[in-house]
C-alpha cells in the first residue's frame, strides 16, 4: 500500500498511518499511559497461555494413536488456528499503543491480516467441528467416529485455511478506505465501515449455524435417550441429558461471551454510531475474543478423559526431565504412556516431549 508516487486524486496512498488515525478520531498517544500498560500486559499474558495450551493439545493428538480420527484431526486444526491466533495477538501487542505511529501502511495491514485470518480460522474450525458432530450423530448412531476419510479431512482443513487467509486479505485487496476517506471506520482506521459490518454479520451467521447444529443434536439425543430409558434406570437417562446440556451450554455460552461484545462493537462502528464510544471498549473486547482461543482446548480437549491422561503423561515427562537435570540422558528417562498403548508409542512420546521441553 505504501507508494512513492504522487497520490491519485481522491486517494491517500502516501499518507502515514497517523493521518488515518487522526482523521477517524482514534488518536495515537506518543507516550505510554496506564491503560496501555494494562492492555498490553493482559494481552501478552493471554497470548502466552493460549500458545502453550494449544501446543499441548497438538502434541497430545500427535503422539496418541487413539486420537488419529477425523474429529481429533479437526480438534488439532482448531488448536493450530488458536495457536496462530495467540501468535498473531502477541505480534499485535508489540505493534500497538505508541508503537502504532511507527508502522508503515504495509505493516499495519499485515498486523490486521494476521488477526483477522487467525480469528476467522478459529471460528470456521468451531463450525466444522459442530457439523462433523452433527453428521456423526445422525449417520452413525453407535460409533463415536465418522466415516470421513483422511483425504476429506485434509481438504476440509485446506478449505478452512484458504477461506481464513482470503478473509484476512480482503481489505488489502481493495476493501479499504484509502480512496474513500469519509467511510473509514473508527476501530480500524484504514478499513471501510462496510467491511466491519460484513465481517460481523458473517460471524453471526456462522454462530447461528453452530446453534442450529448443536440444538438439533441435543433434541435428537434427548429423544433417543428417552426411548432408551425404558430399558435403563431413570437416573442414567437424566445424567445423559444433563451432561449433553452442560457440554452444549459451555460451547455456545463461551462463544457468545467471548465474541458477542466484539461483534456488537464492530456492528456499531460499521453503522457509524458516533455516540457509542467504541474505542473505550475496543481493546478489552479483542482480549475477550482472544480468550475463546484459550477456552476452546479446555472445552473440546480437557473434558476428554483420554486427552487428560495424555496431558498428564506429557507434563509428567517434562517434570521428570526437569528434576533429573542436565546430567540425565534420554536413555535414563521412563516416559509412561497411556495404559492401553504399546512400547513403540513410548519412543515417539519421548522425542516429542524433548522438542516441547526445549521449545518451552
Amino acid at each position: 500500500m505504501d507508494k512513492l508516487t504522487d497520490d491519485v486524486p481522491g486517494c491517500y496512498y502516501n499518507r502515514t498511518v497517523q493521518f488515518f488515525y487522526e482523521h477517524s478520531g482514534k488518536n495515537i498517544s506518543a507516550h505510554w499511559r496506564p491503560r496501555d500498560y494494562v492492555v498490553v500486559s493482559l494481552g501478552m499474558g493471554v497470548s502466552v497461555i493460549v500458545i502453550l495450551a494449544n501446543i499441548l493439545v497438538m502434541v497430545a493428538i500427535f503422539i496418541n494413536r487413539r486420537f488419529h480420527f477425523p474429529i481429533y484431526y479437526l480438534l488439532g486444526n482448531l488448536a493450530a488456528a488458536d495457536l496462530f491466533s495467540g501468535i498473531a495477538y502477541l505480534h499485535l501487542m508489540f505493534h500497538t499503543g505508541p508503537w502504532t505511529i511507527k508502522l508503515s501502511k504495509n505493516q499495519w495491514f499485515v498486523r490486521q491480516t494476521l488477526i483477522d485470518s487467525s480469528l476467522t480460522a478459529s471460528v470456521l474450525n468451531l463450525l466444522a467441528i459442530a457439523l462433523e458432530r452433527h453428521q456423526t450423530i445422525f449417520t452413525m448412531q453407535v460409533c463415536l467416529h465418522s466415516k470421513m476419510t483422511n483425504r476429506r479431512v485434509v481438504l476440509l482443513i485446506a478449505l478452512i485455511w484458504g477461506l481464513a487467509i482470503f478473509m484476512g486479505l480482503v481489505p488489502t485487496m481493495g476493501w479499504h478506505c484509502l480512496c474513500d476517506l469519509e467511510n473509514c471506520s473508527t476501530m480500524a482506521p484504514m478499513y471501510k465501515r462496510s467491511y466491519l459490518v460484513f465481517w460481523a454479520v458473517l460471524n453471526l451467521f456462522t454462530f447461528s449455524l453452530m446453534v442450529a447444529a448443536y440444538t438439533r443434536i441435543f433434541v435428537y439425543v434427548r429423544h433417543k435417550s428417552q426411548r432408551m430409558s425404558q430399558h435403563t434406570s431413570q437416573i442414567r437417562h437424566k445424567e445423559t441429558v444433563f451432561n449433553l446440556m452442560k457440554t452444549v451450554s459451555m460451547i455456545l455460552g463461551c462463544f457468545v461471551i467471548c465474541w458477542t461484545p466484539g461483534l456488537v462493537l464492530l456492528m456499531l462502528d460499521g453503522l457509524g454510531c458516533e455516540s457509542c464510544q467504541v474505542l473505550r471498549y475496543e481493546k478489552y473486547c479483542l482480549v475477550l475474543a482472544e480468550c475463546n482461543s484459550l477456552v476452546n482446548p479446555i472445552i473440546y480437549s480437557f473434558r476428554d478423559t483420554d486427552m487428560l491422561q495424555t496431558f498428564k503423561r506429557i507434563l509428567c515427562c517434562l517434570c521428570r526431565r526437569g528434576d533429573a537435570g542436565r546430567k540425565d540422558t534420554l536413555s535414563g528417562m521412563r516416559c509412561n504412556t497411556l495404559e492401553q498403548e504399546n512400547m513403540p508409542y513410548m519412543s515417539v512420546c519421548s522425542n516429542v516431549v524433548i522438542i516441547l521441553y526445549v521449545t518451552l
